[in-house]
């Protein structure tokens, strides 16, 4: 089951590293103003990202990508920073165990973006799942 074109196991392993990423960023940000501390975990990951792009041989000239290529990737990144500027004041002042599902909605968000802008079309069941995740998100947020 754990191939490299398995995508589950990479999606499985992606929400574990997600996970730890709440846990370590609360304990991290503690005394802490919030956006440096997203510069700082930038800057790391960055440096870690381009030692593997080297060690692993993957690396070319970004230079010579596409300029659509570039544009989505620039608004991605943009996105991305965004999201992280958020996620790390809300768990400054929020506990992790009710940030991190919040911002999970965006499962929500990207199920419904990508019926509308990639014309995916999730089965009902699919549509189930994600009515559930949104109803989670909806329970924790609202207090009683």
């Amino acid at each position: 089951m754990a191939t490299t074109n398995n995508w589950f196991f990479w999606a499985v392993l992606s929400a574990a590293f997600a996970a730890l990423t709440a846990i370590f960023a609360k304990i991290g940000i503690q005394g802490v103003n919030s956006d440096l501390a997203t510069l700082v975990r930038t800057a790391v990951v960055m440096f870690v990202l381009a030692i593997f792009v080297w060690v692993t041989g993957k690396w070319s000239n970004p230079l010579l990508l596409p300029s659509r290529t570039w544009l989505f990737l620039v608004l991605s990144a943009l996105a991305t920073g965004a999201s992280w500027l958020c996620y790390f004041r809300a768990l400054q002042i929020g506990d992790a165990s009710k940030v991190a599902p919040v911002d999970k909605f965006s499962l929500v968000l990207v199920a419904v973006f990508a019926f509308v802008f990639l014309g995916e079309r999730p089965s009902a069941r699919d549509w189930f799942g994600i009515a559930l995740v949104a109803a989670g998100v909806l329970v924790l947020a609202f207090k009683r």
